[in-house]
């Protein structure tokens, strides 16, 4: 019997490896950074998102106003 299962193995992506690496710096006291900035790769691109969907709901309810 022969077996097809194939692993895979995929990095990650470039944000979630450099907040690793700010944390491990932060860590090892290398950058004298506060929490909220070395946290940033990971909560910047959700705020973006937010961003853009408050700006989409409010664009389409002017534009439902405007009908």
């Amino acid at each position: 019997m022969k077996n097809d299962d194939k692993i895979v193995i995929e990095g990650g992506g470039f944000l979630p490896m450099l907040a690793v690496a700010f944390i491990v710096l932060k860590l090892c006291g290398v950058i004298n950074w506060k929490w909220l900035w070395v946290l940033a790769p990971i909560w910047i691109p959700f705020a973006i998102v937010f961003a853009i969907i408050i700006i989409c709901i409010i664009v389409l309810g002017i534009a439902k106003i405007f009908e």
